[in-house]
């Protein structure tokens, strides 16, 4: 029995760990070659550690480890140039892109009065233009291909509801939204389908840090993960903390898959029933 994405390729990008790493092998698992892009470098106003080459490194190697190919390169997603090159040569060396995913990102919090300048361009362009980016990038080898195709962006449940101290990131995860009806709209004559993924909280370095301690219990001089953890619950109907990366890989994996071949414009929560609340 042949894989749900056997024979194709799939573009990551934030792929060096969290997320991507996991969305890297759960497609790999099924028979998808990844061409893996990270910056793997610090990134001004985030204050938690960066993924880096050595993260990028692991990525290839469990992807390795299960007989797939990679081509990873490191580049920044605000940087068209150098994100096009990285697409080109993950085409020419795996041959061909059928899927998507649209994963780097950031999270930085604060008032919304509060948030500089260059807190808010920087979430804009890694969290929004960067998407644009990444999008702009694959768009002309898939439509060329002409054999279809799946677009993923992850959004997140702050771009279904709002929360307070989110004002930038809240705002590119409502625009990612806005970017894939966009597309879906364009690229369905081109059989190329675009989704949007909405996590909760999810297992990451991004979120599992003492600065997001913080966030979530300022009565607290030096909170921990079991302090915070009820507050995180909070969120959502289910009374967990947050989901492991494998439950986002899952429901992309979906829709990447032929499985959803006719599933496009949807924004699709993997929340714990956050959205509902």
């Amino acid at each position: 029995m042949t894989g749900r994405v056997e024979g194709k390729v799939a573009l990551i990008t934030g792929a060096a760990r969290g997320q991507g790493r996991s969305h890297a092998l759960r497609l790999a698992e099924e028979g998808a070659d990844i061409i893996a892009v990270d910056v793997c470098a610090p990134i001004e106003t985030v204050n938690y550690d960066p993924a880096t080459p050595a993260d990028l490194e692991e990525t290839v190697r469990l992807v390795e480890k299960l007989d797939r190919r990679i081509v990873a390169t490191q580049a920044d997603v605000r940087d068209f140039d150098a994100l096009q090159a990285a697409v080109d040569r993950g085409v020419s060396e795996l041959g061909r892109l059928d899927i998507v995913l649209a994963n780097a990102g950031i999270a930085t919090y604060g008032p919304a009065a509060e948030q500089s300048e260059q807190q808010w361009e920087t979430m804009i362009g890694i969290n929004l233009t960067g998407v644009w980016h990444t999008a702009k990038a694959a768009i002309p080898t898939m439509t060329a291909q002409g054999s279809g195709g799946s677009i993923v962006i992850t959004s997140s449940l702050a771009g279904i509801k709002g929360f307070p101290n989110s004002v930038s990131y809240s705002a590119a995860k409502f625009g990612v939204v806005g970017i894939a009806r966009t597309l879906a709209h364009e690229l369905a004559p081109h059989a190329i389908r675009v989704n949007t993924v909405h996590p909760t909280n999810v297992h990451t370095t991004m979120l599992d840090n003492p600065g997001i301690y913080k966030l979530f219990r300022p009565d607290l001089d030096n909170p921990t993960f079991e302090d915070a953890k009820d507050v995180y619950s909070v969120m959502n109907l289910m009374p967990l903390p947050w989901v492991e990366t494998i439950d986002i890989s899952n429901a992309i994996l979906w829709l990447a898959s032929d499985e959803a071949r006719y599933v496009t414009g949807i924004s699709l929560p993997v929340d714990l029933g956050a959205s509902a609340k």
